[in-house]
């Protein structure tokens, strides 16, 4: 039998089981930091997956992930008590945002990709700090946490409710990302924009609009971890796009395998876990995480998931020709 047929290599059941056992964590480690490694991870895998797949890297997560955080405050504040109308909106919000940015960001390439979505990023921070006010309060913040109202099912007005409804969202979003990496043309073509975007359009597809696909659905995913992030803090604040944390996606999908499945997973436990172990002694924590990324690129630039699958490979497909990407 081989390896592609089994059904217990197949990776649809390996997502299922990476967020039981990660699901399962929360019985030992803190819920709040399980909870934050999933959203985390919702974020970042947008990232990873431009990196990885398409070979862009951006600077601006924080203002997608700001976009659907502010979209669902908003509503919550403002309009009306559901929040799974809330999450919608905010999901909305980061949809439209995507979609006009990506229009005049996805025409530049390398280092100007790079810089000018970190100058939408600070725009975006600007924006809500300053020029937006009357309506984001600044720095003061949305708090809209008393006015979430119970719902059918999952009870998002309740962390257990949350924590149910981030896994079966983020299963779902392994599920999006699995089939556009490997399993449709679309992943091939944005795999081809990395490698020989030229060759793309020899073959009669239009690299822009791939490239814009790619990003729309990417900084999506964003603003749907903004949205879960803003449920379960009943609170928002402009310091969530601040520029600041705009390498931090960034370093997290290559530390974890920028453009592999379970990357944005491993990234996230070891910086958030690094994060909140290593700042208890020292104030400086960047530095270890610093010095860990470069050991790691320096050995591959595969990240910690790419560096596991060569050896994973050699144990698992002796008598395959076909191994399995994580």
């Amino acid at each position: 039998m081989k390896l592609s047929k089994s059904m217990f290599f197949d990776r649809r059941y390996i997502i299922v089981v990476v967020f039981v056992v990660l699901y399962l964590l929360r019985y030992v480690l803190p819920e709040a930091f399980v909870l934050e490694v999933v959203i985390q991870s919702i974020y970042v895998m947008g990232c990873s997956f431009l990196i990885g797949r398409l070979g862009l890297v951006s600077f601006g997560q924080p203002v997608y992930l700001a976009a659907g955080a502010y979209g669902t405050a908003f509503y919550l504040y403002y309009v009306g008590t559901n929040p799974y109308i809330g999450i919608l909106v905010g999901v909305l919000m980061g949809l439209m945002v995507s979609i006009v940015a990506g229009v005049f960001l996805v025409r530049l390439s390398s280092s100007y990709f790079t810089l000018s979505n970190l100058a939408f990023c600070a725009i975006g921070f600007f924006l809500l700090q300053k020029v937006l006010v009357k309506y984001t309060h600044g720095d003061n913040g949305l708090w809209f946490l008393s006015k979430i109202d119970s719902t059918v099912i999952i009870d998002l007005s309740t962390t257990k409710g949350i924590v149910y409804f981030s896994f079966l969202i983020a299963i779902g979003v392994w599920f999006l990302y699995d089939y556009l990496m490997d399993r449709s043309v679309f992943g091939a073509a944005c795999l081809a924009v990395k490698i020989n975007e030229e060759k793309l359009r020899f073959l009669g597809y239009n690299a822009f609009n791939v490239k814009w696909l790619a990003f729309v659905i990417a900084n999506t995913t964003a603003a749907l971890a903004g949205s879960l992030n803003a449920i379960y803090l009943g609170f928002v604040s402009p310091s969530i796009a601040d520029v600041s944390k705009a390498v931090e996606a960034v370093a997290i999908s290559m530390l974890g395998g920028a453009g592999t499945l379970f990357g944005p997973v491993a990234g996230v436990l070891i910086f958030i876990g690094l994060k909140d172990i290593i700042s208890q002694i020292v104030s400086h924590w960047e530095l270890v995480v610093g010095i860990m990324l470069v050991a790691i690129m320096i050995r591959g630039e595969k990240g910690i998931v790419g560096s596991l699958e060569g050896i994973v490979h050699k144990s698992i497909t002796k008598n395959n020709n076909k191994p399995v990407s994580w």
